[in-house]
């Protein structure tokens, strides 16, 4: 029977022992049945989806099982590993369900980032109440009521214990840099973003988790959660589309392949192909639009959401009656090949 995923890492544990994030390297989707065989022979594996603490004398097993199914990189690791004092663990998840640990829930985010599975593509339901809000620091993580301790232990030994942010998802470039991409400021993409090879994010560009890009982007504006921008699209200065956790509800708000979102304009409704939306405009779902012909005349008048999906539109407010109005976009936009090189 299959198997949906599996990964060895690190964890950090609180002072109770409880795990608070895990830092997987090499996590494996549809693992083969050889591999979890394997490894069940290490961990008394039953099925479902369990963890496992695992101790620094089973690396060397872990290791063997890993080279036993060809996985090289997971083998190097666990050889690595058993050097080290860090709690370690493994995770086998038997099927795609609703997280229901810290440890699984943090190997999902890792999967969406590593681009073995899409925005939408994991289950994450439940994943905010599971996590918890964390210190992320120069030292690692820790957990929020162990912090003013450790800063006191720090500064008596000398050092300056930085926390770098609050939250519960740390910057995805901790945990992995994915190939092919440009990030200028790397606290604004979260752990559990997608981001496609051949996109940059500029310095005031922003990715969530379970969201981001398939290939090549330029997003210089806000990608919330739950957002998927196709390849080719550009997200301008300031820009923002909403998420399904800001209003969007249980609908998948996304631009399709070579879109234009204006600087600060924003977007509230799923875009086909090769649309634009001008510079501060806002169109959410309910807007009232007014279609135009090729001609300029106006035709009737539409919800934003009734143009979902539909393909070469653009977006514009008419400067003197300030109607939104939507025409055929006659040229699609063309990103700068020199601005997406990420050699």
């Amino acid at each position: 029977m299959a198997s949906f995923s599996l990964a060895f890492g690190t964890a950090t544990k609180n002072n109770s022992g409880k795990i608070i994030e895990a830092f997987f390297p090499n996590p494996v989707l549809n693992p083969a049945q050889e591999l979890v065989d394997a490894l069940s022979s290490v961990v008394d594996y039953q099925g479902g989806n369990e963890v496992f603490a695992i101790e620094s004398n089973q690396c060397e097993a872990l290791a063997a099982a890993f080279s036993q199914a060809e996985d090289s990189r997971n083998a190097t690791f666990a050889q690595q590993a058993a050097a080290s004092e860090q709690p370690l663990v493994l995770v086998i998840l038997a099927t795609d369900e609703k997280p229901s640990s810290v440890a699984e829930g943090f190997l999902k985010l890792q999967l969406l980032s590593h681009r073995l599975v899409k925005p939408h593509g994991v289950v994450l339901d439940g994943i905010f109440g599971l996590l918890h809000n964390i210190a992320w620091t120069n030292e690692g993580p820790i957990d929020l009521p162990e912090l003013a301790e450790r800063q006191i232990e720090a500064r008596l030994a000398g050092r300056t214990l930085s926390v770098n942010c609050v939250d519960k998802f740390p910057k995805m470039t901790d945990y992995v840099v994915p190939s092919g991409v440009r990030i200028a400021h790397t606290a604004r993409v979260r752990l559990g973003a997608h981001i496609g090879e051949g996109t940059t994010v500029m310095h005031e560009g922003f990715v969530n988790f379970n969201a981001g890009t398939e290939a090549v982007s330029m997003v210089e504006g806000r990608i919330s959660a739950g957002v998927v921008v196709g390849n080719g699209s550009d997200v301008g200065g300031g820009a923002s589309i909403m998420g399904t956790l800001s209003g969007g509800g249980n609908v998948v708000v996304s631009m399709g392949e070579n879109c234009l979102l204006g600087a600060n304009a924003g977007l509230g409704f799923p875009l086909g192909d090769r649309c634009t939306l001008e510079s501060g405009l806002y169109v959410t779902a309910g807007t009232k639009v007014t279609m135009l012909d090729a001609s300029g005349n106006e035709v009737e008048v539409v919800k934003a959401r009734d143009l979902t999906g539909k393909s070469d539109l653009l977006f514009r407010r008419n400067s003197i009656t300030g109607k939104i109005e939507c025409l055929t976009n006659k040229s699609a936009v063309e990103l700068n090949s020199e601005l997406h090189s990420n050699n």
